[in-house]
């Protein structure tokens, strides 16, 4: 098994009115759509596109990733499998063995090679590093050495404000670095946080 690191792009499978639908609340489910697929794309282009790591998707739902879906040549897909968040993003730390792993969510505009790699070098010396969003969540967690506790992310509230720091608290006795902070997008608000201004526009 190659010790590369490895980067897992967590994904749903693109669907019209499945993704992003707290966004399509202002900006409509095609629009949001569109955009998540551009940024999916961006983000599996750059980080596939960097021979230091090994990257991989993770998709659900798990009919229509064992279906065959692809998003780009020679970047294999995974099955999430069932379960809150939680719950699948632990099964894919347990799938990675001893490697460094880093899972990385796929609604960040900047997310790119840069990121990836500054994250993976505090996981060098460092047995958990979070790469946090300005929300209270992170767009980055990465691990290393022994397994996780099976309960790592138990009851834990994902997509809130106490995300991460309800993450931190489950991981008293690991050495925790911490990345860049990134703005991930959820809501019509912060697409026009990351979207840059027509030049001239006051």
């Amino acid at each position: 098994m190659s010790d590369r690191p490895l980067v897992i792009v967590f994904a749903r499978v693109p669907q019209l009115g499945r993704v992003k639908t707290r966004l399509a609340r202002g900006i409509g489910h095609l629009a949001a759509l569109r955009f998540y697929r551009a940024t999916l794309g961006a983000i599996v282009q750059r980080l596939s596109a960097d021979p230091r790591w090994e990257t991989r998707i993770a998709a659900t739902p798990d009919r229509l990733a064992r279906s065959g879906w692809r998003l780009r040549r020679g970047v294999a897909v995974d099955l999430q499998g069932h379960g809150d968040l939680g719950r699948r993003m632990l099964r894919a730390i347990l799938r990675a063995g001893r490697r460094r792993v880093a899972i990385v969510g796929c609604d960040v505009p900047a997310l790119d090679a840069a990121a990836v790699d500054e994250a993976l070098r505090v996981l060098a010396h460092r047995d958990v590093v979070f790469g946090p969003s300005p929300d209270g969540g992170y767009w980055l967690i990465g691990w290393r050495g022994t397994k996780p506790s099976l309960r790592l992310f138990d009851d834990v509230r994902w997509s809130a404000s106490t995300t991460r720091d309800a993450c931190v608290e489950r991981l008293r006795g690991k050495r925790l670095g911490y990345a860049r902070i990134l703005d991930d997008v959820d809501e019509v608000e912060d697409l026009q946080r990351v979207t840059p201004s027509p030049s001239g526009a006051r």
